[in-house]
């Protein structure tokens, strides 16, 4: 047998369980939850790594329901359920009879007789997307109980209104690794900023979710952005409590310069106003195109006011030695490539373009462990049993 993987090792020492557990906000879950998920993700890369097969469905279905666009979580959604063993199937609205009126309760029960997870995005309404996966999820536990459903599937979120779990929890994996673990996280600071784009609308779950998770492991948090782009409070409050917790800290302000200052990490991503996603909720609930446009020309204008809130060469320069990670959800607003003017310098983006793909590919193993971790009660042992097996992913 090849050699057992050090994260399998630990993974065996947890006590924490997620199994029969939806996955929705990072700051529902205990620190150990969020290390048992970290574990499992990267005990299940280091198999894939060493074509051991990690298939622990032999029939299921995973349910995809993408309310928004979509590229890196709808394809790592894919590749995770296929990595695991279940078949995808995606839940088109246009396409099903809830364009004719189905309600949110007898849709969960139709999609889900032999579903294992359905995994949801859902970020385009300001208080609505949370909400939604809060009714998907007790309609399945009504099917459940009263016999409907043999089994209960785990739900995913995949971004919502809130929170950005999948992706915040990739991008602490890639930072436990490159910083060499989750003890090595405390005290780095990371700067969340702003940055201009020359698009609006952009959700507010990535920073919001960065806010809730680092600042569980100890980091120091600086939140900055110009004075009208606010997040969600009760998510400020969220990171206040948990820096407290932790050891660490959160500070927010309306500085750029100072965020950057000595940053181990930078993470400049672009916003919308919190103000301005309720009132485009209202608009898009009203199907208000007028209104959406008059809304948009208004942001864009307000955008341009803060250009000079791009990731630059000088601003790089004035981090932690000059050499603090960048990263960013993508796709960035890369200036002189897909914009003229956006959010990171072209040479500050390409020096750190690999770096950023290399946390984009934790994003698979990350929900893929979300899954596994809800279906099966034992992960340790299961991974363990399949490294065992040394089942060839692939042949020859």
């Amino acid at each position: 047998m090849s050699q057992s993987p050090s994260s399998l090792d630990a993974l065996k020492n947890l006590t924490a369980s997620l199994y029969g557990k939806d996955f929705l906000l990072t700051w529902d879950k205990s620190a150990e939850e969020l290390e048992l998920v970290l574990l499992v993700a990267e005990t299940l890369r280091d198999l894939y790594r060493q074509n051991i097969s990690v298939r622990c469905f032999d029939t299921g279905l995973a349910i995809s329901n993408f309310r928004d666009q979509s590229t890196r979580t709808r394809f790592s959604f894919a590749s995770a359920s296929n990595l695991l063993g279940l078949a995808v199937q995606d839940l088109d609205e246009a396409k099903s009879q809830i364009a004719h009126g189905e309600t949110v309760r007898e849709t969960a029960n139709m999609i889900s007789f032999l579903t294992e997870v359905i995994g949801i995005r859902d970020d385009m309404f300001l208080g609505a997307g949370h909400t939604y996966m809060l009714e998907v999820a007790e309609a399945l536990d009504d099917g459940f109980k009263n016999g409907v459903l043999a089994q209960r599937p785990a739900l995913v979120n995949l971004q919502c209104d809130i929170d950005h779990p999948t992706q915040s929890m990739a991008d602490l994996m890639w930072l436990k690794e490159y910083f060499g673990g989750l003890d090595n996280l405390r005290g780095k600071k990371l700067a969340m900023t702003w940055a201009y784009s020359p698009s609006y609308g952009k959700p507010l779950s990535v920073p919001q979710g960065i806010i809730g998770l680092m600042t569980r492991f100890g980091m120091d948090v600086h939140l900055a952005h110009p004075e009208n782009y606010n997040l969600i409070p009760d998510v400020l409050e969220v990171g206040q409590t948990n820096a407290a917790a932790s050891g660490g800290s959160f500070t927010h302000s309306h500085d750029m310069a100072a965020a950057f200052k000595d940053a181990d990490i930078v993470y400049p991503k672009s916003w919308a106003p919190y103000h301005v996603m309720e009132k485009r909720t209202d608009l898009l609930r009203a199907k208000d195109q007028n209104g959406l446009k008059d809304l948009e020309r208004a942001c864009l204008e307000e955008n341009a006011q803060y250009k000079d809130w791009e990731c630059t060469e000088d601003r790089m320069a004035t981090t932690k030695d000059g050499k603090a990670l960048y990263m960013h959800c993508l796709p960035a607003d890369i200036t002189g490539v897909s914009c003229q003017a956006g959010e990171v310098a072209d040479s500050v983006f390409e020096r750190y373009r690999l770096e950023t793909y290399k946390e984009a590919g934790a994003k698979p193993f990350i929900i893929a462990a979300m899954m596994l971790t809800s279906r099966f009660e034992q992960p340790a042992a299961l991974l363990q049993q399949l490294a065992n097996a040394e089942t060839p992913r692939k042949n020859g």
